[in-house]
């Protein structure tokens, strides 16, 4: 067991950076040993650098101390929320920081200025088809708030519900915007997950998570409104998904452990909702795999290696999965039969190709939760905007936001690794 594995669930291992154009081919005959290439000094705030692996440029946008505008980042870190969260609002011209500066904070989505400060809590994430619009849940509410003139309308007040939560913390609303899935504690004092359609103003039939083995994690809609996936954790440590239609009906149970989990939501091209994260359990074990939530059917994308979160979160750039890895480039050298990746984001195709996009070398070490990459891209994976401690562990967690040109086009894909790694 690898030492990214031993650290922890979350903390998995990538092979460095080649320095070669955006795309990448590696196979058996032709494996490059990883190597970490960018500046030892940290990046100053605001200053575009280049990244000499991918090509990319990239900037940090928060650092410790008062940015202006009211946005003030903690010493530890500064940073946008998860993986699976909508970091840019749909139109891209905001760009939020939850974690480290005291509420919500929001950066001017191109430049990285900082814009303004909102003293919020409760779980609000972007609605992706309204540019100026969040979707929160808070108390007993359901409701829609613009950041930008702070102004709320309540949606929905609950009367038999209280401590309403958005997921919690791994919820999104379904593509259309319309959908949510929301946890709360019923009057009669259970815990219950049930979908409201914000469109319809509907609320849908409970979903009770005591019946539930194990305690659940959270609930959120699939990327179609059609589905209600609640994450539950057994007493024995297996992280299981339940699959409900959004009227409570049981339609799938994925009892393995964690196959896959860290992962995030998507429609593939044949329209089928997937899940896409890293699996825990064989066959695929430490594989990045897809699972169809209709039939709980897999497709290995990436063998063995360390990713360590996925995101698919470029909503108009279908087909595409970001993945932060994490870990020692030393280690992942001495595999060839790994999945060449070390503190690095990537972009891998969904279709099962291997075909990979070189985002960012991260220079992240492992220390903690906060400091984990936790990549994520805007609507049309233009930006993407992770995390990093620059090398120094326990040291202040940063966030960088690499700009993408698509319209480069590599010369060669990883078809050999899906060939020689995962059949």
């Amino acid at each position: 067991m690898t030492f990214g594995h031993r650290y922890a669930s979350a903390l998995m291992l990538i092979a460095a950076a080649l320095p070669i154009d955006l795309h990448v081919a590696i196979g058996s005959q032709n494996v490059i040993p990883p190597t970490v290439s960018l500046p030892a000094d940290l990046p100053g705030y605001l200053q575009s650098t280049q990244d000499p692996a991918s090509g990319n440029s990239f900037t940090r946008v928060t650092k410790p101390g008062n940015l202006g505008n009211g946005v003030v980042c903690g010493r530890k870190y500064c940073s946008h929320r998860y993986s699976s969260a909508q970091a840019w609002s749909a139109d891209q011209s905001l760009l939020v920081i939850s974690n480290g500066c005291g509420g919500m904070c929001f950066l001017d989505g191109h430049t990285y200025a900082p814009l303004f400060h909102r003293d919020r809590s409760g779980g609000c994430e972007w609605n992706p088809q309204e540019p100026s619009q969040m979707i929160c849940v808070q108390g007993r509410a359901i409701s829609r708030w613009t950041p930008r003139t702070n102004r709320e309308e309540v949606i929905f007040h609950a009367t038999n519900y209280s401590n309403l939560q958005f997921g919690p913390n791994k919820g999104n609303p379904s593509r259309d915007g319309n959908r949510i899935v929301v946890r709360a504690v019923r009057a009669d004092g259970k815990m219950v997950a049930f979908a409201y359609d914000l469109k319809q103003q509907r609320k849908f039939q409970d979903i009770d998570l005591a019946q539930l083995a194990g305690a659940n994690r959270a609930c959120s809609i699939s990327p179609l409104g059609t589905n209600v996936l609640c994450f539950q954790n057994l007493e024995d440590g297996t992280d299981q998904i339940m699959i409900f239609s959004v009227d409570g009906v049981l339609r799938q149970k994925w009892a393995e452990h964690h196959r896959p989990g860290h992962g995030d939501m998507t429609v593939d091209a044949d329209g089928s909702e997937i899940y896409v994260g890293i699996s825990k359990s064989e066959p695929d074990k430490y594989q990045v795999i897809k699972r169809r939530i209709s039939d709980g059917a897999v497709t290995s994308l990436m063998k063995y290696g360390e990713a360590q979160h996925a995101s698919l979160r470029a909503l108009n750039r279908p087909g595409w999965v970001f993945l932060s890895y994490a870990g020692d480039p030393a280690e992942v050298s001495n595999h060839p039969d790994w999945a060449p990746y070390a503190r690095e984001v990537i972009a891998l195709r969904t279709d099962g190709s291997g075909y990979v996009r070189r985002i960012a070398e991260t220079r992240n070490v492992v220390f903690d939760y906060w400091s984990e990459t936790h990549a994520s891209p805007s609507p049309d994976g233009s930006q993407v905007v992770w995390s990093s401690n620059w090398g120094a562990p326990g040291g202040p967690v940063h966030d960088f936001v690499t700009r993408v040109d698509w319209s480069v086009s590599g010369t060669s894909s990883q078809k050999e690794i899906v060939a020689n790694g995962l059949r």
